[in-house]
């Protein structure tokens, strides 16, 4: 487990690179944190760490996204608006899930039951206006 605090969205870019050490070549990440917490916006700074030039915005009613990095497709999802579980499987998760490209989710609990066996989890928590703690873990 490892855990980092920052004052600023400036800091994001270290927290990125220190996720991205962290993974040590896993690509599958779960992505915790209240409403408005950043979790969007840490993925944008994630994926500028991975080369992806594209504009990244949230896929929230498209569900996902894809980007292209210097590291193949980046699978960009977000499961807020998931209605049910037959959603992701009418996406074809698992074409997406185990592709062995990065996978960023957002609102992993709406498909628990449907995440792989292991994946890196990152919990963002608000600690003051600008403030953010970052805890990686391994699940």
């Amino acid at each position: 487990m490892k855990s980092i605090s920052i004052n600023s969205i400036t800091e994001l870019p270290k927290v990125a690179e220190e996720l991205l050490s962290f993974a040590n070549g896993d690509k599958f990440f779960v992505f915790e944190g209240e409403m408005a917490a950043g979790k969007t916006t840490f993925i944008k700074s994630f994926c500028e760490e991975l080369g992806i030039t594209d504009v990244v915005s949230s896929p929230t009613f498209s569900i996902v996204n894809e980007y292209e990095s210097k590291f193949g497709p980046v699978y960009h999802f977000d499961f807020y608006r998931l209605k049910n579980i037959q959603e992701a499987y009418d996406i074809g998760y698992e074409e997406y899930f185990y592709s062995g490209d990065y996978c960023l989710i957002e609102w992993p609990s709406k498909v628990e039951e449907l995440l792989p066996e292991s994946y890196i989890k990152v919990d963002i928590a608000i600690t003051a206006e600008t403030g953010r703690s970052f805890t990686f873990s391994r699940q």
